[in-house]
């Protein structure tokens, strides 16, 4: 599996791109001039949403700036890996231009909230299944491939440094009844599992915790080795899939998630929590 994210090396050649702007004293109108580069592209390029990045006007613009010849060359093998593909670039029909996979691939860290089912990266491909017939609204071939998108988004697990999660689920997400009594009985299994893990923490959040911070919906907050690399999050709509990346969404999120985590059940009750559910469905 590939380990490397373009969207964080477009962002990061974006990054630096702006900051010798900036320390030029340049607007980006001036600079888009100065170095003959159309004023749109060097915003898009600035702002990670250029997916073409052309040798001529990294040059132009390293002309400019009178970048070094190292530092020049940081910049290219930085836009060259950013045209690289992952594997979720097969699966464009499912994830969209911006893919989830793209940020989880090179996380160090994802904490996630999840009000109504069990999170993605902990599903198992019954339950997952089940999740996309809902309503049936999408033709069986559809949900296959879904469900296989989503299978490989979990060997992030499987790396040799693999993400530290931090999930805090909804109590109604371990009782809702998705895809029946025996699809429930292996989901809860595999999540009591995956909570043995080293690098993953599972809280339940009870009903009795009452109002809380996270009541607008599910997120994840994903942070990357690189402190240049700066956090992003990820919120699931129904319309979109929204990636926020300003300071203070971060903020709001970081102390949303905070929140959740701490009236939500220590990882040991939350393991016990999981385990009486899982009981009560096999006694029925």
């Amino acid at each position: 599996m590939d380990h490397q994210s373009p969207n964080i090396r477009r962002r990061r050649l974006g990054q630096v791109l702006r900051s010798l702007r900036e320390d030029a004293g340049m607007t980006l109108d001036a600079a888009a001039k100065a170095a003959g580069v159309p004023r749109a592209t060097l915003g898009r390029i600035e702002t990670a949403d250029a997916r073409r990045l052309r040798h001529s006007d990294l040059d132009s613009l390293a002309d400019l700036y009178e970048v070094g010849r190292q530092e020049r060359e940081a910049m290219h093998r930085l836009a060259q890996q950013a045209k690289e593909r992952g594997w979720w670039s097969k699966y464009k029909d499912v994830f969209g231009n911006r893919a989830l996979p793209d940020w989880e691939i090179e996380a160090s860290m994802i904490r996630t909230f999840e009000g109504l089912t069990i999170p993605g990266l902990f599903q198992t491909p019954a339950y997952a299944a089940a999740v996309f017939r809902a309503g049936r609204a999408l033709p069986e071939s559809e949900v296959e491939r879904r469900v296989e998108a989503r299978m490989y988004r979990r060997e992030i697990f499987n790396r040799i440094d693999p993400p530290h999660m931090m999930a805090v689920i909804d109590e109604g997400a371990l009782r809702r009844l998705i895809g029946g009594r025996e699809v429930m009985r292996e989901q809860l299994t595999h999540l009591k599992h995956l909570a043995l893990r080293h690098h993953i923490d599972i809280q339940v959040l009870p009903y009795e915790a009452g109002a809380h911070l996270a009541l607008g919906g599910p997120f994840s907050i994903l942070e990357f080795p690189d402190p240049k690399d700066l956090p992003i999050v990820y919120v699931g709509t129904a319309a979109d899939d929204l990636f926020l990346e300003q300071s203070d969404e971060i903020e709001r999120y970081t102390v949303a998630f905070s929140n959740v985590q701490g009236v939500a059940l220590s990882t040991a009750l939350s393991a016990e929590f999981i385990d009486d559910v899982l009981k009560s469905l096999e006694s029925e």
